[in-house]
C-alpha cells in the first residue's frame, strides 16, 4: 500500500471520532491536519485540541489509526488554544479568598464513592522531591496491603509514569455507550497520568480552563474501581488545580513536602495558607532532602540544611510526617521506573518513605471520617 492510499484510510478512520461538539467529527472539524505517513509507516499528525475537547480523545485518535493495517507507530501532535475562555467574574471581594470561603465541595453524584481516603502530595515549589514522595506512599500503603490509586495532577510535568516504568496507554473498559478510561496498573497501584498520553518529548501547553478540565476528567471517566486510598500528585504552587481539586471532590487533607531551606519553607508556608482558605486540613510536612550520609566514612552532611521542614510543622501546629535523606538509591529507583520503597527498602530513604506513610496512616486513624 502507498503512502497516499495510508493516508486516506487514516484520514477515513479518523472521520469516524466524533468531535466533542456533537458537530461531525474531527475531521469535518477541521481538528486533524499536516497528516504524514512516513516510509517505515510511522504515521504524524497535528491535532487542534478545543477547550471542549476530553483528553481522552487523544487515546481515541491514536487507537483509531494504530487499528489500520499498515501503520507501524502514532506520533500525535497536540496544539491547544492560544487563548482560554472568558473566565467568570471576580467575586465582589476581590480576587483573592478568604479563609473558608471557597465553597464546600460539591462532588457529581456518586464520584469516587468506592474510594476511602483521599491524599494530595503538593508543595510550594518545583524540585523538592513531591512526585517521588507521592509515588512512594502510594507504593507503601500498596506494600502495605491497600487497594491504592495515583492521579498524577501535575499536568505540566506528568513524571508519575516514568518512576512507574511505565509507557503503555490507558485501556478502556464498559459496555458501549458508557466506556470508561482504565487506568494502567504497576507495581500494585492503578495510576492515570497526562504523561500516557502524551508523546513522550511532548510539552503539555495549556492554560487554567484545560487544566481544571483535565483533572475532573480524571476523577470522572476513570474506571479507579473500589480504592482504599487515592494519593494525588498536585502541581506546585498554588493555581488553578489545587482549587478545582477541593470543589471537585472532598479530600481527607493535604501532605505538604518541602527541602529543609528557607526558600522552600516559606513557599509552603503559603501553600499551607491556601489550603487553609479552601477549608482543607493539611495533615503534615515532610522534610525531603534532608543530609547525605556519606558511605565511606558515615559523616552526615547537611547540604541543603536540616530542620527546616520540622520547625515549620511546628510553628504551624502541624504534624511532623518525617525526614527522608538525600540518598542515590532515590535516584537510581527513579532512572529504572521503581519506586525505592520497593527497588531500595532497607536504604535511609527507603526506611524513611515508609515511615511517612505508616505516620500518615496513624494520623487519618486518628481523623476520623471526612
Amino acid at each position: 500500500m502507498t503512502s497516499e492510499n495510508l493516508k486516506e484510510k487514516i484520514m477515513e478512520a479518523l472521520s469516524s471520532v466524533p468531535s466533542s461538539s456533537g458537530t461531525g467529527s474531527v475531521v469535518a472539524q477541521g481538528q486533524i491536519q499536516n497528516l504524514v505517513v512516513e516510509e517505515d509507516g510511522t504515521a504524524r499528525f497535528t491535532f487542534l485540541m478545543s477547550h471542549s475537547d476530553p483528553g481522552s480523545l487523544v487515546k481515541d485518535l491514536r487507537t483509531a489509526t494504530e487499528r489500520i493495517a499498515g501503520v507501524s507507530s502514532v506520533r500525535v501532535n497536540v496544539q491547544l488554544p492560544q487563548s482560554a475562555p472568558p473566565s467568570p467574574p471576580p467575586s465582589a471581594g476581590g480576587g483573592t479568598p478568604e479563609p473558608g470561603s471557597v465553597p464546600a465541595p460539591t462532588p457529581k453524584p456518586g464520584l469516587l464513592s468506592e474510594v476511602g481516603r483521599i491524599i494530595a502530595v503538593s508543595s510550594g515549589k518545583g524540585g523538592v522531591g513531591k512526585s517521588m514522595v507521592a509515588s512512594n506512599l502510594a507504593t507503601a500503603l500498596a506494600l502495605d496491603g491497600k487497594r491504592v490509586g495515583l492521579l498524577d495532577a501535575d499536568i505540566y510535568g506528568p513524571n508519575i509514569p516514568l518512576m512507574f516504568g511505565e509507557s503503555r496507554p490507558p485501556g478502556v473498559t464498559g459496555e458501549a455507550g458508557a466506556e470508561r478510561i482504565a487506568p494502567v496498573e504497576a507495581h500494585g497501584v492503578r495510576l492515570m497520568s497526562l504523561g500516557f498520553m502524551l508523546d513522550k518529548e511532548q510539552p503539555a501547553i495549556m492554560r487554567g480552563p484545560l487544566i481544571s478540565g483535565i483533572l475532573r476528567q480524571f476523577l470522572e471517566q476513570v474506571a479507579w474501581g473500589s480504592l482504599d486510598f487515592m494519593v494525588v500528585d498536585m502541581p506546585p504552587g498554588t493555581g488553578d488545580a489545587q482549587i478545582s481539586l477541593v470543589q471537585t471532590i472532598d479530600i481527607d487533607g493535604a501532605v505538604m513536602v518541602t527541602t529543609p531551606q528557607t526558600i522552600s519553607t516559606g513557599d509552603v508556608r503559603r501553600g499551607v495558607r491556601m489550603f487553609e482558605k479552601v477549608n482543607t486540613r493539611v495533615l503534615g510536612i515532610v522534610e525531603n532532602m534532608s543530609g547525605y550520609e556519606c558511605p565511606k566514612c558515615g559523616e552526615v552532611v547537611d547540604i541543603f540544611g536540616k530542620g527546616g521542614g520540622e520547625a515549620l510543622a511546628t510553628e504551624l501546629g502541624l504534624p511532623f510526617l518525617g525526614f527522608v535523606p538525600l540518598d542515590p538509591s532515590v535516584r537510581e529507583a527513579g532512572d529504572t521506573g521503581v519506586p525505592t520503597v520497593i527497588r531500595a527498602p532497607d536504604s535511609p530513604a527507603g526506611r524513611a518513605l515508609r515511615g511517612v506513610a505508616t505516620a500518615l496512616e496513624e494520623i487519618l486513624s486518628q481523623a476520623g471520617p471526612r
